[in-house]
């Protein structure tokens, strides 16, 4: 028997998902207008337990300090900091929103961030070359410039204790230091963004209730059917606005909701595991985020990194990420999430992206099929000294990479994020994975502005921007005088020196 559905009040706003994103943008639409209603629908029984959970992320704010898969190296032998310029600058946009809520008493820097150094080493001749010229070219921008650079082992031992104790001599090692970088806890975030939300009025939290199917009437608005898997019941709600901000879980509704924009789009699964260390003394003598280069075929999000982390109040250490591949969208879904999200649309780009990225498919294989033995040689090549039984093998989340068509090959992976919205305006997903959370205030600010038309462009939303993002409107890149200024203001209130 059916369960009988219940019609509810339409709201202004819809949001699917309980993670970083639709706290953000639910706390953003609250201070611009009030006396918008708005809910949260999540289908798990408590916020922040999909991507952006701590232990599923990596926990690093993201800003290209360290990250050398952000600043390609060119035939000619320069490196690309285009992409590494606007991520710095994405993630200043973070740092300024959370300044504000700090300043409103919304939040509490030392629950969620802490000031970890953030540090790229490489080893090789090659290498070693294009850290030089990615160093070279990034500190001579404001942004970048206390990003520091060193070849001398006693330096290195200073900055990164375990990565050179009972090193042997070898290939040369070189390794990039930004101090100002941090360590991020999105679930204490979020749920300190959540708590917030619920004291205020025409905002609710609706945890257990999944959302099975979307459609819009003649008149603009949206329906959401609902599962509410608590009661055993079915619930309907109407929105004028819907975003989907529910992780991997966004592709298949943003499909189901049959938006032209939303044809041909794809998605492949990438799950991944962390050692982690359960040894203090060693723990205690590591205080990075260590970044190396990639393997050839990895994707942005195992990118191998030796981890300084704040956990629940603890500090911890982690190692990976190693990537697997399951058909699963979600860590909690189905493994029918892939297969359910094939379509007539998106078929032949999924074919064709899978076709044009062999050695992606090759990498899964040898990282799904290696040993405990094969993990700790990959950690050993960062921690000499690495012993087996110091580490436990840990499931961190799950990133689905965008694939969509593309014209020359028919359909391509993209390994950034990407906000897809309807000509009107009335509902946006967000797919793909990194840089992910850590710009989630800059990718909430450019979809109100894209969703909410002349709304947004009122004196009184831009005055609101401007307050809760003072860069607002300018490019962070092009003027030093205001980055100044700002990073000024937020080391300040975060508490970063």
């Amino acid at each position: 028997m059916t369960a009988a559905s219940t019609r509810e009040d339409q709201v202004d706003v819809a949001l699917v998902g309980g993670g970083i994103m639709c706290a953000t943008l639910a706390a953003m639409l609250r201070e611009l207008q009030p006396d918008l209603t708005i809910q949260v629908f999540e289908r798990l029984q408590d916020v922040a337990q999909e991507s952006t959970e701590a232990m599923n992320n990596a926990g690093t704010g993201h800003a290209a300090n360290c990250e050398l898969n952000y600043t390609p190296e060119q035939a000619d032998g320069t490196v690309a900091i285009a992409k590494a310029l606007a991520i710095n600058g994405a993630f200043e946009v973070s740092l300024q929103f959370w300044s504000h809520l700090v300043e409103r008493g919304v939040l509490t820097p030392s629950t969620f961030l802490t000031q970890v150094p953030h540090e790229s080493c490489v080893w090789g001749e090659a290498n070693t070359r294009f850290l030089r010229a990615r160093h070279a070219q990034l500190s001579v921008h404001p942004m970048f410039q206390d990003m520091r650079f060193t070849e001398d082992p006693a330096e290195l031992a200073d900055w990164m204790p375990l990565v050179m104790k009972d090193r042997q001599p070898g290939p040369p090692l070189a390794a990039t230091r930004v101090d100002r970088g941090t360590d991020l806890n999105f679930g204490a975030l979020t749920r300190a963004l959540f708590a917030q939300l619920k004291a205020s009025g025409g905002f609710e939290l609706r945890l257990q209730h999944e959302v099975t199917a979307l459609r819009q009437g003649p008149d603009g608005v949206w329906t959401l059917q609902l599962a509410d898997l608590a009661q055993g019941a079915n619930r309907e709600v109407r929105a004028k606005f819907v975003f989907l901000g529910a992780g991997g879980g966004a592709l298949p509704l943003l499909l189901k909701s049959g938006i032209p924009e939303g044809v041909g789009y794809g998605g492949f699964p990438v799950s991944g595991q962390w050692l982690v260390c359960r040894n203090p003394g060693i723990i205690a003598q590591h205080t990075s985020k260590v970044y190396g280069k990639p393997s050839l075929g990895a994707p942005p999000m195992s990118v191998p990194h030796l981890d300084t982390r704040m956990i629940a109040g603890q500090r911890a250490l982690l190692f990976g990420p190693y990537a697997g591949f399951t058909t699963k969208y979600l860590k909690k879904g189905s493994f029918l999430d892939m297969p359910g999200a094939i379509r007539a649309g998106n078929l032949w780009p999924m074919m064709a992206a899978g076709w044009h990225n062999l050695d992606l498919t090759r990498y899964l294989i040898g990282q799904v099929l290696q040993s405990p033995e094969d993990r700790l040689e990959a950690l050993r090549a960062f921690m000499p000294s690495a012993r087996l039984e110091d580490w436990h093998l840990d499931t961190a989340g799950q990133r689905v990479q965008i694939i969509k068509r593309d014209p020359k090959l028919g359909g391509k992976l993209e390994f950034g994020t990407e906000v897809v919205a309807a000509a009107d305006g009335s509902l946006a997903a967000l797919l793909g994975a990194s840089p992910g959370a850590s710009t989630a205030a800059a990718t909430m600010v450019a979809l109100i502005e894209r969703c909410f038309g002349a709304q947004a462009k009122s004196d009184a939303w831009q005055a609101g921007l401007r307050r809760m993002v003072p860069s607002h409107g300018h490019d962070l890149s092009q003027d030093p005088e205001l980055l100044h200024s700002i990073r000024t203001r937020t080391n300040a209130v975060l508490g970063l020196a």
